[in-house]
């Protein structure tokens, strides 16, 4: 059957191209959307994503706060003259994240402004009242929800022994209000994993029936085995933010500092900034790592792959994964995998990863120590690995489902376009 080509918007306000997974997925799904010949426009805010020459990047300008040495001095007289601009900066001046509730109302503005057609428009997350205004009028619409950020929030109070803290935490999240109240009215969603379905029914009240999974994909040619990089023996590569305790660092760091008096030239990098002032650098220095831990931040993908490649192994120490992107890469690398049970952790690792209880630093050491004393048992995982995720996790087969969804979220939704009224 031969099907129409789609015209899709795709939305996402903060597209970091080398960290984060809401950049990836941007980047790859769009990609593997134009390769079936569909035509998709990107909007987005800062940071802006790396995309395929094919597809269009429409930039939708916020004031950039985290880009900007001083919060405070950021402002300037025109910015006064916008509620979307003035809300923005007040809003993160006072300890809140307004990002995705100022997109929204950027993109309303703009639709507004410019009449724009597309046959469906996928919004990355941003989860604001403004987007659930473009279902009210009558766009054919679908949100991705990767997890429920109320996780990270319960995750990141648990850990937080001081009430200032906890305080501004809460502060930080309180767009999540916004979210739960958008999602729960929300024709269609899309996630990763079984395992965010189920949390996204709960912590969101969206009911099941609304919720597809569509589980990320891999660029299996980028991500790939090095066989000409040497690997360095006892290193360590994982991917974490130093201080999102939702990531699980800190259990990894205990485990290494265990695993030094056995190996002690054991290394471990860490592709994720390390704030000097954080909880991470803290017990780096209680606990006398600062010759074993290194991190590297803002690297191109070409890096992130070489850092694998030269890994006696991967570690992914989260609490929760909504799907758990640095395990499918590591695994794709030919690198093999230990990692926790952390959410969507097990959809991806499946039985090609040693898997251990989160939380646990008894249980990392000794299955990465079990990796680092039988090299024959790093080959069979890393062959493992890397066959799980070519057989399981493409963009190709990923955008080939989404496309059956749009076509989904068209035939229900009104397209009468003469009836939206903003």
């Amino acid at each position: 059957m031969h099907y129409q080509k789609l015209k899709i918007c795709l939305l996402s306000y903060r597209s970091n191209p080398y960290s984060g997974g809401q950049g990836i997925y941007v980047k790859f799904l769009s990609k593997a959307l134009v390769e079936m010949g569909h035509e998709v426009d990107v909007m987005s805010s800062e940071p802006y994503p790396e995309l395929d020459s094919r597809v269009k990047l429409i930039k939708i300008p916020g004031l950039n706060l985290f880009g900007k040495k001083n919060h405070v001095t950021a402002i300037r007289a025109k910015n006064l003259l916008s509620f979307t601009d003035f809300f923005e900066w007040f809003s993160m001046l006072t300890g809140g994240f307004p990002e995705p509730y100022t997109f929204g109302r950027r993109i309303l503005k703009y639709f507004k402004k410019n009449t724009p057609c597309y046959d469906v428009i996928h919004d990355n997350q941003s989860l604001s009242f403004a987007i659930l205004k473009l279902q009210e009028i009558g766009w054919p619409l679908i949100t991705t929800i990767h997890h429920p950020i109320s996780t990270d929030l319960k995750i990141a109070i648990e850990h937080e022994p001081r009430w200032q803290y906890r305080l501004l935490i809460n502060r930080w999240h309180s767009f999540l209000k916004m979210q739960k109240k958008v999602a729960a009215q929300l024709n269609h969603v899309v996630t990763v994993s079984e395992s965010s379905k189920k949390d996204i029914g709960s912590d969101f009240n969206v009911p099941l029936e609304n919720i597809t999974v569509v589980h990320n994909g891999i660029d299996t040619e980028i991500f790939s085995p090095q066989p000409k990089t040497p690997r360095a023996p006892y290193t360590i590569v994982a991917t974490a933010s130093a201080d999102a305790p939702l990531k699980g660092l800190d259990y990894l760091l205990k485990a290494i500092a265990e695993l030094k008096n056995e190996f002690p030239t054991i290394q471990l990098n860490v592709i994720g900034k390390i704030n000097e002032d954080g909880a991470s650098s803290r017990l780096i220095k209680e606990l006398d790592l600062k010759d074993h831990v290194n991190f590297f931040s803002d690297l191109e993908t070409n890096e992130i792959v070489s850092l694998y490649a030269s890994a006696t192994c991967a570690v992914v120490p989260s609490i929760y994964e909504g799907f758990g992107l640095p395990a499918a890469e590591a695994m794709a690398c030919k690198v093999p995998v230990v990692s926790t049970d952390g959410g969507a952790l097990p959809e991806v690792v499946g039985s090609a990863g040693l898997l251990v209880p989160a939380r646990n630093k008894a249980a990392l050491k000794d299955a990465i120590s079990k990796f680092l004393h039988h090299p024959e048992l790093r080959t069979e995982y890393a062959e493992k690995g890397r066959q799980r995720i070519v057989d399981n996790f493409s963009w190709q087969e990923c955008a080939k489902q989404m496309e059956d969804l749009y076509r989904n979220v068209i035939q229900t939704a009104d397209r009468n376009h003469g009836s939206r009224n903003y």
